[in-house]
């Protein structure tokens, strides 16, 4: 039997209406990865279209080097680029400091779908991440300013799920609601 990647894909035809052969997309370790191009916040274009380049993943950076790499994107507007920098953060982290980085990439994964319209999807991953970040509260680990964070997403959650004649819902704007991840 055909292993699953060999299978054609249902949604690519031929000229002739037969299934279109193509392989899924690997990375050098064999791991099934999507090779289209994404836009700022991480949307898949269509192939050859051009796209953002995407964050190389598994970088080893220290704290500070991710958080400043994260805060860039986010400033940028781009808060799904900065929460797979986050996510290598989390991954890399020790034991005690994994519930800081997963918070850290869940709010601007939940900024990401903020962003692009999904208020229900923000919403709950904005509340996983301050969830996390509740055991940090009153501490700001490499100057992160956990209280602020929490707030910040409490206020985009309150305004995401408010009524639509408080204003609520629809896409947000990535950069003009981008975090400041550190203390100033």
């Amino acid at each position: 039997m055909n292993a699953p990647e060999d299978h054609p894909d249902p949604t690519r035809h031929e000229e002739s209406g037969a299934p279109a052969s193509r392989a899924r997309d690997r990375d050098e370790q064999g791991r099934a990865r999507n090779a289209r191009p994404r836009d700022g916040l991480g949307r898949p274009l269509p192939h050859g279209a051009p796209g953002v380049a995407r964050q190389p993943e598994g970088v080893d950076r220290t704290p500070d080097t991710a958080l400043a790499e994260a805060q860039r994107l986010l400033d940028a507007g781009m808060p799904f680029h900065a929460h797979e920098v986050l996510e290598d953060a989390w991954k890399a982290a020790p034991e005690s400091e994994r519930e800081l980085w997963r918070g850290l990439a869940q709010l601007a994964v939940g900024l990401t779908h903020a962003a692009r319209g999904n208020a229900t999807g923000g919403a709950a991953l904005l509340g996983r991440g301050a969830a996390a970040l509740a055991r940090y509260a009153g501490a700001t680990p490499y100057g992160i300013d956990v209280d602020g964070l929490t707030a910040w997403a409490r206020e985009l959650i309150g305004r995401l799920t408010g009524t639509p004649q408080d204003g609520a819902a629809g896409p947000v704007s990535a950069t003009g609601e981008a975090p400041r991840l550190r203390a100033r």
